[in-house]
């Protein structure tokens, strides 16, 4: 059996469950898994719901035969197939702490992704990439060939049929045009320390003021730096008693388990974009498993 999952966002209206669920019951499907939220501040209703195809009902005819739900309701909604793997490019620059720990929840099955390359602005990973079996390319990128160096890049993505950007630790800022065209697909990784301590050496700053939680946020990227919708985001404790490198390798591993949990709520078609804000639901039973652990 086929199993699917159902994501839904409109104005939110009586009935709107009740319709969903008579129409995979109605159409031989069955409901494995379902999360809801009304948002009371913007009349917003978003819903998530996996199932089972349990008469074989194919995709294209499932949403063929809901538009006239999605067009009463005023809805967006989707279907997914859940064994389809998202299409995803990584762009690292010099801190490959993320790249590497996302290529190996990659290969373990632990993150339902499919990285069909990798562009860095440097040669640092040419090596770990190709031996992953993945397409890298090195795009340079200067104040001087910026429309050039995004266009080249932007190619890598449709050419490969990427539907995720992730910005792995690239140090260079996108473009308006760029983030307005992948607007909701491209996720970055920072540290949580804006915007109290910008520019180089954050963690010796931090350090420097006694800071006693380091945290790590991931967000999709818009036109203003690094204050997109936020996905996740997390924290560990430091002490007096730990240096500035303590501080580094700390925040090194924070940010490689929050960047992987955003990827893994966008790909399983969790987050939902409310404003300025997201809607990200907790995932489905099963959906952390992975494939083996080595």
């Amino acid at each position: 059996m086929t199993k699917y999952c159902l994501t839904v966002a409109c104005e939110t209206k009586r009935g709107i469950v009740a319709a969903i669920a008579t129409f995979l019951a109605e159409h031989g499907c069955n409901i494995t898994d379902s999360s809801q939220f009304d948002d009371t501040e913007t009349g917003q209703f978003f819903m998530r719901v996996s199932f089972t195809s349990e008469e074989g009902v194919a995709q294209a005819a499932l949403e063929e035969e809901f538009a006239a739900i999605g067009d009463e309701f005023g809805m967006t909604f989707a279907f997914h197939d859940e064994s389809v793997k998202m299409k995803v490019v990584i762009m690292v620059s010099r801190f490959g702490h993320c790249l590497n720990d996302l290529l190996y929840r990659v290969r373990i099955g632990a993150l339902p992704v499919e990285i069909v390359a990798v562009i860095s602005n440097h040669m640092d990973y040419q090596k770990v990439v190709v031996n992953n079996d993945i397409p890298f390319h090195c795009i340079k990128v200067t104040k001087e060939n910026k429309p050039e160096a995004e266009a080249a890049i932007m190619k890598v993505v449709e050419d490969a049929g990427a539907e995720l950007i992730v910005l792995a630790r690239y140090m260079q800022i996108l473009s308006d045009e760029m983030c307005t065209k992948m607007s909701g697909r491209i996720i970055n990784i920072h540290h949580s320390f804006l915007p109290s301590f910008k520019g180089a050496n954050p963690y010796k700053q931090a350090f420097a003021r006694g800071v006693k939680l380091i945290g790590a946020t991931s967000h999709y990227v818009t036109a203003d730096l690094d204050e997109g919708p936020i996905i996740e985001q997390d924290i560990v404790r430091i002490t007096h008693a730990q240096s500035p490198e303590d501080y580094v390798s700390l925040g090194r591993d924070v940010e490689s388990q929050v960047l992987a949990r955003a990827i893994h709520a966008h790909a399983n078609h969790r987050v939902f974009l409310n404003g300025n804000k997201t809607v990200v639901f907790q995932a489905s039973p099963g959906s952390y498993s992975s494939e083996r652990m080595g």
